[in-house]
């Protein structure tokens, strides 16, 4: 298992959180301790995304989609959102 030393926040990820209610904030903390811990517990994508994963987790009653790429030992957090137009968007960002 890979010990991660390093959490990236890529601009649009802190942009994003920085919207966030507090107790929003927390569940995505919560999501990225999480991924920290075991960087592979989310679902590999394949195709344009190949080496990103997402996790989905829980926020107000809501289902949160959580894009993050796991190199060496940093941790590197692209974007979160729900699951309308959420990988367009991240194709968009990762693919300009």
């Amino acid at each position: 298992m890979i010990k991660i030393n390093k959490i990236i926040q890529s601009p649009l990820f802190s942009k994003q959180k920085k919207k966030l209610h507090k107790n929003q904030i927390k569940d995505l903390d919560k999501a990225v301790s999480k991924i920290a811990q075991d960087p592979e517990t989310g679902t590999m994508k394949i195709g344009d995304l190949s080496g990103v994963r997402v996790y989905k987790f829980k926020s107000m009653q809501s289902l949160i989609f959580l894009a993050y790429e796991s190199i060496e030992n940093s941790l590197i957090l692209y974007t979160f959102g729900s699951h309308q137009n959420f990988y367009q968007k991240l194709k968009k960002y990762i693919n300009p």
